[in-house]
């Protein structure tokens, strides 16, 4: 079963713009950027012509010399057999981009003609840190892909849309939803968190129902991390972007979840470790969480740059770094030492693939804003319970004392309102 990806209706509005440039699709590995380039082909053009340069470097030599486009669509006809080039109903699909810095380039000088769409797929890190001699700034439009959200994980387990836009009604009338619907919903959402959403984890899953596969690929996946790693990073970065990623489960551990460097290396610094995290950011492979001086709009004016916290991209990936038991205490509703960081982290991920970017409010460590967000053009206050137990001393101080005008509270309880507190299903975080 294809897996349905809103990817798709980004792509078409690409096309359909006038005057679109060469387009280049951004994203970690493995979070199906060649698929979804594939079926867009599929169903959009005549003809494809796909060049993916791991498979065969030798087609760098395309690039090579001359970037203009008369000269690169010349030398595609001579050295890729069957190329077939129809003015306004091809697609030129340049795959692993990061492998050939020329190409890259030649974007620029693609861009100009008009002839033929170009999508360029790589993974974030080689196209940030491949050699390129000249960057297409301004001569190319970009978009960036991540793992399935948690709507695209309901398609994939059979829910279908009009099933999700009544549970949204239910959302945009601040209406209790119906106890059986609840529960399955609950369910789903705990099943999300185990299994993440890289496709080929979520594929299998849906295939099988089997929680041990998941995680052997989760394993697979997070060991092809290492190995870019490896492959990437420069001289002695290798040793501290891996620190850096394997502390991620220590520091979610803490009650106090400020990333601290201490808890990569005894004595760890800023100095030695900041550049490695960005690294990690820069693969697609965790997100930064800033603190807040003040919670006031606009949020980006009050960051404080040192203080953040880290959270995993992918919640399923975060659960395969852990103990094998934690599947089954998610699912059964158990924690553990995590407590709520998993629930937090996975909030996290789906407010970034909504296209946020995160933010927190701590003061002197006696108050704590999980998240603070702009909604429905005012400034609100996030907490996440992952228990039954909902109270939430940290908002109510918020509201109280910083002049915060909205909280929306997430946890595993059904609908409820106050004056200024929302309090939702978590699995509604998906209609924020």
């Amino acid at each position: 079963m294809a897996l349905r990806r809103k990817m798709l209706a980004e792509l078409l509005e690409w096309k359909n713009r006038e005057g679109h440039h060469c387009l280049v699709l951004k994203g970690a590995r493995q979070v199906g950027k060649t698929y979804i380039v594939e079926q867009f082909a599929k169903e959009n053009y005549e003809r494809v012509i796909r060049i993916n340069f791991v498979e065969s470097p030798s087609l760098r030599r395309i690039f090579d010399g001359d970037l203009s486009a008369d000269v690169i669509l010349s030398n595609i006809s001579l050295l890729i057999k069957d190329a077939v080039l129809i003015p306004g109903k091809t697609l030129l699909f340049l795959d692993e981009i990061q492998e050939c810095p020329n190409a890259r380039t030649a974007l620029k000088f693609l861009s100009g003609d008009s002839r033929f769409d170009v999508i360029a797929t790589g993974s974030l890190l080689g196209i940030n840190y491949k050699n390129v001699v000249s960057f297409p700034v301004g001569y190319t439009d970009q978009l960036e892909m991540f793992s399935l959200d948690f709507e695209e994980f309901l398609w994939a387990r059979g829910v279908r849309p009009d099933s999700i836009s009544e549970l949204k009604g239910y959302f945009d009338r601040g209406e209790q939803v119906p106890p059986a619907v609840h529960e399955r919903m609950l369910r789903l959402f705990r099943e999300y968190i185990v299994v993440g959403g890289m496709p080929a984890v979520v594929d299998d899953f849906v295939k099988n129902a089997d929680f041990r596969s998941v995680r052997r690929l989760q394993k697979a996946i997070l060991s092809d991390y290492e190995d870019d790693i490896a492959k990437y990073a420069e001289g002695n970065e290798k040793a501290k972007a891996r620190a850096c990623f394997l502390s991620i489960p220590r520091h979610l551990a803490k009650d106090y979840k400020k990333f601290q460097y201490s808890l990569v290396e005894a004595k760890g610094t800023s100095a030695k470790f900041a550049g490695s995290l960005m690294w990690l950011y820069d693969a697609g492979i965790i997100n930064f969480c800033y603190n807040l001086t003040q919670p006031e709009l606009p949020l980006e004016g009050s960051v404080t740059e040192d203080c953040f916290k880290v959270y995993m991209r992918d919640t399923g990936l975060l659960m395969a770094m852990l103990d094998e038991d934690y599947q089954e205490e998610i699912i059964s509703g158990n924690l553990g030492i995590y407590k709520g960081a998993i629930y937090e982290n996975v909030i996290a991920d789906l407010l970034v693939k909504g296209g946020r970017k995160l933010y927190y409010f701590e003061y002197r460590s006696r108050l704590e804003i999980d998240f603070i967000i702009k909604y429905n053009r005012q400034l609100t206050a996030v907490e996440v319970k992952s228990a039954d137990n909902t109270k939430a001393k940290s908002m109510n101080s918020a509201i109280e004392n910083w002049r915060v005008p909205h909280g929306i509270k997430l946890s595993s309880r059904n609908t409820s309102h106050t004056e200024k507190v929302d309090s939702l299903p978590i699995y509604m975080v998906m209609f924020l």
